[in-house]
């Protein structure tokens, strides 16, 4: 049986003026995990989804740097549709909910920051196997 911590939506500061604008994100600080690992998704077609796993322990930390893109949320006890849409916005994923993302916009850049290094123990890409860990 996984742990049902809740993946939430949250906003960062933004500072800006006349020349642009400057967000930071600070590892154990403004996102509430030390990153291991920086990835990013860009490029992806009309129509395609893209995720369809959860993870046993990594936590993750959602963010549109440009574009916008749709993450299906479900953790068997609630079901979420969540747009991320500006590079404020950031979902903190946890590991206990199985995530698809779509509805990538053309200029979509999805930045993916992750609490542990690569490890493909790590995916659950089965759903069933998904919900008999969540009974």
């Amino acid at each position: 049986m996984l742990l049902k911590a809740r993946s939430k939506l949250m906003m960062i500061s933004e500072h800006g003026d006349e020349r642009g604008y400057l967000t930071v994100i600070e590892g154990n600080k403004t996102i509430p995990f030390e990153i291991k690992r920086v990835f990013y998704i860009y490029g992806t077609k009309e129509g395609i989804r893209r995720g369809f796993h959860a993870h046993y322990k990594t936590k993750q930390a959602l963010i549109a740097l440009s574009g916008s893109c749709t993450i299906h949320l479900d953790n068997l006890e609630r079901k979420d549709e969540i747009k991320l849409d500006c590079p404020t916005k950031i979902l903190i994923l946890e590991p206990n909910d199985w995530h698809e993302m779509y509805d990538f916009s053309v200029d979509c850049v999805l930045l993916v920051l992750a609490s542990h290094l690569y490890d493909a123990e790590d995916y659950i890409r089965d759903y069933e196997l998904f919900k008999s860990l969540h009974t």
